[in-house]
């Protein structure tokens, strides 16, 4: 399997972890050895609900048994897709009423931005350095990383980067930006924080330049950071609020949402401004649907504070210099590239997944299920201090 893996199936690195997987349950995954590793990662915050939910499990199969695609996106009413908007409106801002349902992140961030451009008539878009949207090519356009799209130049033209909590670089949103687009917590940053009304900050000069504010909250939404949604923290609403990963409770989603008076913008002039096929499938939003409902209807949210609590007390090591993030969407900062390598090296040979930030290497990721228990909790620290521990 190994060797067709490498032979057919491209990769994305020199040197990718290449374990073979057998079936996951829980916070585990298990290899083609059948040896139980516990997962810290939840397949880069994609899991809320860890793996084979049995809730979700039965809504794939319900669904199932009616019909899976019947047509592109829009066109028919298909409950799965209905009630899983109507539930994101239910618990979101008044002005935040009307989902567009993709197949991804990127391709949610991609919508995003077409509709700034087509709302206001401005082409300027304004990212943040060190950002991370997605990787198509309006996405990387957007990324604050030029290491990382070099390659793939020329890119839409017309973005500005400022520096994430810089409000003095605020001055550069002007009556000539379409969108400023932000991560409400900076993910391949290292999970970076907004500070001292940095957020709010920016609503502010958005309103007053007539800019649309879009939040990417693909990472840090739905219930990981212990709000159904990030910028619920930092007083701070956005015009078009995009999400993903999580959402889809295991299964590939993304979505943008803005007001009706926004989205409708994308059914003429140009008809069908944003068009997919399989977006708003009905099994994914199936699965989107009973995740949503878990999370909102259990104490995951209030817990996922709570656990972080507990991981902060656990971690505490002369090489651990900082952990960063809120919630179950945390980050361990270490000395150095090389610490951070080893400790997730070595943490897969004892049972324990840990994976890499995209931008900064002395980081290390902690974002398990918000379903994980204390117990595995302590377990999985323990693994990670005796890993520092044996760091010499």
């Amino acid at each position: 399997m190994k060797t067709d893996f490498f032979k057919y199936q491209a990769q994305t690195t020199p040197h990718p972890i290449g374990m073979e997987i057998s079936h996951a349950s829980g916070s585990y995954i298990y290899d083609s050895n059948n040896k139980a590793h516990l997962d810290f990662v939840a397949g880069v915050s994609a899991c809320p609900l860890g793996h084979r939910h049995p809730k979700i499990i039965q809504a794939i199969k319900t669904q199932l048994e009616c019909y899976m695609h019947v047509m592109v996106y829009g066109e028919y009413v298909q409950k799965p897709a209905v009630e899983l908007t109507k539930l994101l409106a239910k618990h979101l801002p008044n002005t935040l009423e009307k989902t567009y349902l993709t197949n991804s992140g990127t391709e949610a961030i991609e919508g995003a931005m077409k509709l700034a451009k087509r709302a206001t008539e401005r082409s300027e878009v304004i990212a943040a350095k060190n950002a991370y949207h997605g990787n198509t090519m309006g996405s990387m356009s957007v990324m604050g990383y030029e290491e990382r799209k070099q390659a793939f130049r020329p890119l839409i033209p017309n973005i500005r980067f400022i520096e994430f909590n810089n409000k003095t670089d605020l001055e550069y949103i002007t009556q000539n930006t379409a969108c400023v687009i932000l991560e409400t917590i900076q993910g391949g940053a290292g999970f970076i924080e907004p500070k001292n009304g940095y957020l709010e900050a920016v609503r502010k000069k958005c309103d007053q330049t007539g800019t649309l504010l879009i939040l990417d909250e693909i990472q840090p939404g739905v219930g990981r950071t212990g709000k159904l949604f990030g910028f619920e923290h930092y007083n701070c609403i956005p015009d078009i609020l995009v999400t993903g990963k999580g959402l889809g409770g295991g299964m590939p989603i993304g979505a943008f949402t803005a007001s009706k008076d926004l989205m409708d913008l994308l059914q003429d002039q140009p008809k069908l401004g944003h068009i997919t096929t399989f977006g708003g499938h009905p099994v994914i939003a199936a699965s989107a649907l009973a995740t949503l409902q878990e999370i909102i209807n259990s104490d995951l949210m209030p817990l996922a504070l709570e656990k972080e609590v507990l991981i902060r007390k656990l971690l505490k090591h002369a090489l651990i210099k900082e952990i960063r993030g809120i919630g179950l969407m945390l980050a361990l900062v270490l000395p150095s590239k090389e610490i951070a390598d080893r400790l997730i090296i070595e943490a897969q040979k004892h049972g324990l997944i840990l994976f890499w930030l995209l931008f900064e290497p002395k980081a290390v990721r902690i974002t398990p299920p918000l379903t994980i228990s204390n117990e595995e909790i302590s377990k999985g620290c323990g693994i990670i201090i005796d890993i520092l521990s044996s760091i010499k």
